[in-house]
């Protein structure tokens, strides 16, 4: 089997690992989203590790040591991370949103978060906003936006919510 990194997706894990969700669940039981078939199919194609840690609100070497322990790899030391300091808020994101996405609602009526934002993104004028709202942090998805010159902003409004902002 293939070495488990901070880089390995989500799906090359529930690919080559059997019973690798039920791994995830039992790390974190926020990794329960993993149930949601268009999830699976889609954002775990794109998530790595780091970013899944980052989601379930865990630090990225924890999580790599822990599933790397549970298929029999030796862990690995923890390098300096990176304490994202998402704490600032960029004053753009401070302007109401012009438009708003609710991730858990999508889910739970098994829609696909990254292509609703997508579709939405490409309505929204130079300037506006498109707020999401979730409850974790949507990692692979702030990243793909981006990727694709997108400004982003993403802060945890209380214990339950996360609030990202993306500006065209």
């Amino acid at each position: 089997m293939k070495e488990i990194t901070l880089q390995t997706t989500i799906a090359d894990l529930l690919n080559n690992y059997d019973n690798m969700k039920e791994i995830l669940i039992d790390i974190n039981p926020k990794f329960k989203k993993l149930n949601n078939p268009i999830l699976r199919r889609t954002l775990a194609k794109l998530a790595t590790v780091k970013q899944a840690a980052v989601v379930g609100g865990m630090k990225p070497y924890d999580l790599l040591n822990k599933l790397r322990s549970a298929v029999g790899q030796e862990p690995l030391e923890n390098i300096k991370e990176d304490e994202n300091s998402d704490t600032v808020i960029p004053q753009w994101a401070k302007n109401p949103a012009n438009m708003s996405l609710n991730v858990n609602e999508l889910l739970d009526n098994n829609k696909n978060p990254l292509a609703e934002a997508n579709r939405i993104v490409k309505k929204l004028k130079k300037e506006e906003i498109l707020e999401i709202v979730s409850d974790f942090k949507p990692e692979p998805l702030i990243e793909e936006f981006q990727k694709h010159g997108f400004e982003v902003s993403s802060y945890k409004e209380d214990e339950e919510i996360f609030i990202t902002k993306i500006k065209k």
